[in-house]
């Protein structure tokens, strides 16, 4: 058995995003070293991380025994994590390198325009393609088609089941190819099928479409949780992926006016509203997907070209920044280059990561109830008796809560160090809401009651970003963070799946049967989220006793020795 493990953490009570820690955990020896300002940083064993599943905050705790001498230690074990040889960013790497706060500061706001704006702009267009069909439900798309409820439930099934295929397959196709080339041809080619959605004409196309849409779109979410991983550390990660699916709800909020004007062109060259909206928003995002292109560098210390400057982003002494914060953050990042794939081997030895699944079931239900609101809104609205124009504008209110409590709760999960409790908000959110639904009575009088429940529940405190950079930092390793955020977000595919087969055409339009099943499932997520909490901290406590009895030349020999890699060393 290895002696360290990505498991759960402490959950601060305090308030303190840097409690001392109480229970121990490893991923690496080297993932806690953080630049101390203007003192030389060469200490490898110094310390050990601490990390939670649902906190994901590191501290350390000395594992020095027995009066040995620290500094012949750290040279003693230096040599474990240098980066390979073809790492990317080797030609970088310095242990003895240091650098100011106000250099860091700087540098990260340069990796924020540079490159998290940019990815949340990608992120819009891959949610303008995958979203934009709630607007075309809103003109009348499925009596167009001679199609109903049921016959749209079956094509969102189609749709989840071709992503959720696609998303590991993806993710080791990025993986080879690298991210930079393999997101911008998603990107042209959904965008030109979701174009020919304009020319749809019944169930079959609408079918068709939606698996190839699901086919190509696969991957491109882990795809892009892998390239941010590249520029970030650990603790940086959750709040730019806040921003991330920010912009998830911003497209919700931008298209619901695009479609307000869109839709109006209804009648023009004979052409539906919604066949207008296909057309020119998939052309559109197929102009962003080659610009994309162009515009994504490989890595941190690869970016000069043509289009970016021949001199690239970054001067010398900013790679150097990156490079070594990376691998101090998590030294596993240098085990593997940007174009390296993950052969089935190290794809079997992610896949029996058992350390991870309890992650992976809570992304199979956590998001259910809302995906059942935000994929049915605009339905239900039509079924308020709004009228197109006002359904798409009422949803802006929604989207717009959804945005704040997303960035709101993941900047409150670092502030108080306590993931764990905000997963849990997240379903206690949603009970009550469900509850008014269920209970609320039939009649025209309680539209708009029935209205702010539904808005207040597509606007619930989203938390995905700090489920997904949990997935990231309990990796261990590349390998197994390309994989894991992959398996991730198919089990995410897969909750969309039973989320689209909940609602059902006879149990329109109030759905009581399906929120009574809804109840069931926040249910069930309060008690796997208590059950994964316990697990972590059982994974926490044992794996620090067999640490804890072991000297210091017993540690040096296990890293010696063992052939446990990621989080189980």
């Amino acid at each position: 058995m290895g002696i360290s493990s990505v498991t759960a953490q402490q959950e601060s009570d305090s308030g303190s995003p840097h409690p001392e820690p109480r229970k121990t955990t490893v991923a690496k020896l080297f993932s806690t070293l953080k630049p101390r300002r203007g003192k030389e940083i060469s200490s490898y064993a110094r310390s050990r991380p601490t990390r939670d599943s649902f906190s994901g905050n590191e501290s350390s705790e000395v594992v020095s025994k027995g009066g040995s001498d620290p500094k012949a230690e750290e040279r003693s074990l230096e040599s474990y994590y240098v980066p390979i040889a073809t790492y990317e960013g080797r030609h970088r790497y310095d242990p003895k390198a240091t650098w100011s706060q106000a250099e860091e500061t700087s540098l990260i706001r340069k990796l924020d325009l540079r490159v998290c704006a940019y990815v949340c702009f990608m992120f819009f267009a891959l949610q303008l393609d995958r979203a934009n069909i709630t607007q075309a439900l809103s003109d009348n798309m499925l009596k167009d088609l001679g199609m109903n409820t049921n016959d749209y439930n079956t094509g969102q099934t189609i749709f989840y089941v071709s992503f959720l295929v696609a998303e590991l397959p993806s993710q080791l196709v990025s993986k080879k190819l690298g991210p930079d080339n393999w997101i911008p041809i998603q990107m042209v080619s959904w965008s030109i099928v979701a174009s020919c959605q304009s020319r749809l004409t019944g169930r079959a196309t609408f079918w068709l479409t939606r698996s190839l849409l699901g086919i190509i779109e696969g991957g491109f979410i882990p795809d892009v949780i892998l390239y941010l991983s590249y520029f970030y550390s650990s603790k940086e990660l959750p709040i730019r992926l806040s921003f991330f699916w920010g912009a998830y709800g911003l497209t919700f909020i931008i298209s619901a006016f695009l479609a307000y004007g869109i839709l109006h062109l209804g009648g023009t060259h004979g052409l539906h509203g919604w066949q207008w909206l296909f057309a020119l928003e998939g052309t559109l995002t197929a102009l962003i997907g080659i610009v994309s292109w162009f515009y994504l560098p490989p890595s941190p210390y690869q970016t000069a070209s043509f289009f970016r400057g021949k001199e690239g982003w970054f001067t010398e002494r900013e790679e150097v920044i990156m490079a070594n914060r990376i691998i101090r953050d998590d030294p596993s990042k240098g085990d593997m280059h940007n174009r390296q794939a993950v052969g089935l081997r190290l794809l079997w030895q992610a896949l029996k990561d058992y350390d991870m699944w309890p992650i992976y079931l809570l992304g199979f239900t956590w998001t259910i109830p809302n995906q059942c609101a935000t994929a049915y809104l605009t339905l239900i609205l039509r079924s308020l008796n709004f009228d197109a124009f006002q359904t798409n504008l009422l949803t802006v209110p929604a989207y717009t809560l959804f945005i704040l409590q997303l960035i709101f709760w993941t900047w409150v999960s670092e502030k108080i160090n306590n993931r764990f409790l905000i997963v849990m908000i997240c379903q206690i959110y949603i009970l009550p809401l469900l509850v008014g639904l269920e209970t609320l009575p039939a009649g025209s009088g309680f539209a708009w009651s029935r209205y702010v429940l539904n808005m207040m529940l597509v606007g619930f405190p989203y938390v995905h970003a700090i489920i997904v950079a949990m997935t990231s930092r309990n990796a261990g390793s590349v390998r197994t963070r390309a994989v894991g955020s992959a398996l991730y977000n198919m089990c995410v595919q897969a909750s969309n799946i039973i989320s689209s087969n909940i609602y059902r055409d006879q149990d329109k339009p109030f759905y009581r049967t399906g929120n009574k099943v809804l109840l069931g499932l926040v249910a069930y997520n309060i008690c796997l989220i208590i059950s994964a909490k316990f697990y972590y901290k059982w994974r926490n406590s044992s794996r620090e006793k067999i640490w804890g009895r072991m000297s210091d030349a017993e540690r040096v020999h296990y890293l010696e020795t063992t052939s446990e890699s990621g989080n189980k060393r």
